[in-house]
């Protein structure tokens, strides 16, 4: 997660070879990215935030990876954005595992429906779930539920796990990781 970081912090770690950065942010990126992407063609964009309709065509043109879709509204709008200009993005749906009210995402038993929903009337390219868990209680069983429900549905992904809890999420499946802090150190 590279968000809030200038380019200035970005360009050692592309010159290491890391080629995944995630943004919280579609403004943001906008301002970070397109120079940066025009030099290194290598290199995947993952939204990891919150994406707001408004702000869907910019994210469509700019991001490979979107981890946050929770709405039919937003499926609906990514879909329509993808024709326009050919593009097939790899998603994410974002459930809300914990059932916390100030947390984005579907309950679990809503995941079925709008993953068809998905697939079926939006034709997106659905490869995971994603999750942000509650920061309190044994991590191990938000994440192995998030198993589960991938299982369910037949899909390959899972993007969970951050810089205080991602070998907890590698242990039960994460085969994305948004690590920030520990790579790039604390944010103002």
């Amino acid at each position: 997660m590279s968000k809030t970081f200038s380019s200035s912090t970005i360009i050692p770690l592309i010159e290491f070879g890391h080629l995944h950065f995630g943004e919280n942010k579609v403004q943001e990126a906008v301002n970070k990215w397109p120079e940066l992407i025009l030099k290194n063609k290598d290199l995947k964009l993952h939204m990891i935030g919150k994406l707001q309709s408004n702000k869907v065509k910019d994210a469509v043109k700019l991001f490979d990876y979107i981890h946050s879709v929770d709405s039919i509204k937003l499926a609906k709008k990514i879909s329509e954005e993808q024709k326009k200009i050919n593009k097939n993005i790899k998603i994410f749906i974002q459930i809300n595992i914990g059932n916390e009210i100030q947390k984005n995402g579907l309950r679990p038993e809503e995941l079925k429906k709008f993953y068809s929903q998905c697939v079926n009337e939006f034709n997106l390219n659905i490869i995971g779930l994603m999750c942000i868990p509650p920061q309190t209680g044994n991590m191990s069983n938000y994440f192995n539920k998030m198993l589960e429900l991938r299982n369910s549905v037949g899909l390959k992904d899972l993007s969970m796990g951050m810089s205080n809890d991602y070998l907890e999420a590698a242990n039960c499946g994460a085969s994305f990781l948004r690590i920030g802090s520990n790579i790039f150190g604390e944010r103002n």
